[in-house]
């Protein structure tokens, strides 16, 4: 049976650690001495990787055959984003994409049913965060409809993701607390509602300076005791509209995560420790490159949605994430002898329904939680001659779709969309137009917002585009919001990703005339929740902010009226002098390929 704990003494109200100082390091190292008799702590080898008869060399060791060793696997999903249904899966081969059928609820569950089954006792299943937003049915339901199929799943464990706060904070406690799961997260706080909060109520008022989720999870397993701290990205309230996060504050992880790194090692005693983070790839490989993470075995990380199928080696712990949309699981195996860490192995498997055909209960119960909403969701509203894919960082067809929109309606000088990750490919086969419904929507834009307009100068979009690829390349990677590059339509740009914040733009041009810094453009784009009225797309102090009284989802809808099918593409809105338009991840400087 699982353990939840707070921390002997628990202080869990008080949110103010001080970073890792030299002592206190020489202390961990100290009070470790228990623990480096369990363990090989975070020097552990993760094996001989994607080779399936390595994993079967290591499964079928004679020390476990004859009982001398034990083993146990934890299987690791993230980033699902309400994506119910078996759908097309974007793969790199030799330099051009390919798209292959993967993920569906059904096919997950007969998956991780068949893994599970190798060895019930000693296996665990754990969820990186972001389920309760991406698709129709998690939105029209606010999240409730999720919560049954991933109880269904049978996971273990769950972190909350940076989108679970969609619904406001009462929403994802309820959603949340409907889990069967343990939920761990150890930077989320409540505290009193802000000004733009407006005259929001929070019954949890009470609670203000007090953790929301556990901070820590442990579990006897294979012989070990094992633990995990969970953290989601604190730059939350930021990416998001500030809005969802009333009432919640985010701090960041080094401030917490030595204390409970030492109180798994030395108190608890734990032989492995393993963080669940959500903070995107950059962000996760930085906070592994800190001392405060020293004795953390692994960070199994998420957000970026980024597919890591060797661990990324930083200086103090290992780094991987799953993919997304359910379309992967990432799985490790660990042998474990006379209580001690042997060996391990990891790999990330395609949920392929060719290989694990959909459980058929599952399927019943997405169409159970899915029946209110299928007419509506299945409309369809039009069609694509090109296929619509979201995966490239600094420009995509499915947001070049979304801005053409937003000029044909509203007709401003610039339309701006956000530089979303999620809504998996939308793929035309070159001989029929593929049918677009509300759902697909609702993947596109994760929320029904109002289009609005405000006007900026020149040189107010010039600051406001070198902040926002700053947010995508900043070189101190915790500065980082994970998302993609912003989309625009109206204006072209060109700049250098790996220069100084503030000097990466080199030229815009508004129409085909370089911009005019002294200039006022008219802007469209969509409204944020809890932003300052004349903030517009994290473009600040507009002047004449005014919302245009039609959402995103309508515009939408109008334009496929008018234009399908369409063929939105890659057509070089904007360029970078050092990275290729098809750019697929944000991290550098280590050997990992997105594929």
């Amino acid at each position: 049976m699982s353990e939840l704990h707070h921390p002997p003494g628990c202080t869990c109200g008080a949110h103010n650690d001080t970073p890792l100082d030299e002592g206190r390091r020489r202390m961990l190292r100290s009070l470790g001495a228990l623990g480096a008799g369990f363990t090989l702590g975070p020097t552990l080898a993760m094996g001989a990787l994607r080779d399936p008869s390595d994993r079967a060399e290591l499964v079928d060791a004679r020390a476990i055959q004859q009982g001398k060793a034990e083993k146990f696997t934890i299987l690791f999903t993230s980033d699902i984003h309400a994506q119910l249904h078996t759908h097309d899966e974007f793969f790199l081969e030799n330099g051009k994409p390919v798209y292959r059928k993967r993920g569906g609820y059904g096919v997950l569950k007969t998956m991780i049913d068949t893994l599970r089954a190798e060895d019930p006792a000693n296996t665990l299943v754990i969820d990186g965060g972001d389920c309760f937003q991406g698709g129709g049915v998690a939105a029209l339901s606010e999240g409730r409809a999720i919560v049954p199929l991933m109880n269904r799943i049978g996971y273990d464990l769950i972190l909350p993701g940076n989108w679970e706060v969609v619904y406001g904070k009462e929403n994802m406690l309820k959603d949340l607390g409907g889990y069967r799961a343990a939920k761990i997260c150890a930077n989320m706080w409540h505290e009193k509602l802000a000004d733009y909060c407006g005259d929001m109520q929070d019954p949890n008022a009470d609670l203000a300076g007090e953790m929301i989720f556990q901070p820590y999870w442990t579990r006897n397993i294979g012989g070990i005791k094992i633990g995990f701290i969970g953290y989601n990205d604190p730059l939350t309230p930021k990416r998001q509209s500030p809005a969802y996060s009333c009432g919640i504050k985010f701090t960041k992880p080094e401030l917490n995560v030595a204390k409970y790194v030492r109180i798994l090692r030395d108190y608890e005693q734990c032989a492995m420790v393993f963080l669940v983070t959500h903070m995107g790839l950059a962000q996760q490989v930085d906070l592994a490159n800190k001392p405060e993470v020293e004795g953390v075995d692994l960070i199994l990380g998420a957000d970026t949605h980024e597919r890591v199928r060797t661990p990324i080696q930083a200086k103090y712990s290992k780094v991987v994430e799953p993919g997304a949309f359910g379309s992967f699981v990432a799985r490790l195996d660990v042998v474990v002898e006379d209580g001690k860490v042997k060996d391990s192995h990891y790999d990330l498997l395609d949920v392929d329904p060719e290989k694990y055909p959909a459980d058929k209960g599952m399927l019943a119960l997405v169409d159970e939680m899915s029946a209110p909403y299928k007419e509506q969701l299945g409309k369809v509203v039009g069609s694509t001659k090109n296929t619509l894919v979201r995966y490239y960082v600094i420009e995509n067809p499915m947001d070049n779709l979304i801005t053409d929109a937003l000029m044909w309606k509203l007709k401003p000088d610039i339309a701006i969309s956000n530089g979303f990750r999620f809504c998996p490919p939308i793929v035309a086969d070159g001989r029929n137009p593929t049918p677009i419904t509300n759902d697909h929507l609702w993947s596109m834009i994760p929320v029904d917002s109002d289009a609005k307009y405000g006007e900026a100068t020149g040189q107010q979009l010039w600051d406001w585009l070198e902040q926002e690829l700053h947010n995508v390349f900043a070189k101190d990677p915790a500065k980082r919001f994970g998302g993609w590059v912003v989309r625009f339509k109206g204006m072209t740009a060109n700049f250098t990703m790996h220069n100084e914040k503030g000097r990466r733009v080199n030229w815009i041009k508004v129409g085909n005339k370089p911009i005019d810094l002294a200039r006022t453009y008219l802007i469209a784009a969509c409204e944020r929740d809890g932003d300052p009225d004349d903030t517009l797309c994290r473009l600040e102090k507009v002047k004449n902010p005014r919302r245009a009284n039609v959402t995103m989802h309508t515009i939408l809808r109008d334009y496929f009226a008018a234009f399908s099918p369409v063929a939105p593409k890659v057509e070089g809105r904007i360029t970078a002098t050092d990275a290729p338009p098809t750019l697929l991840s944000q991290l550098e400087g280590y050997a990992y390929e997105f594929r």
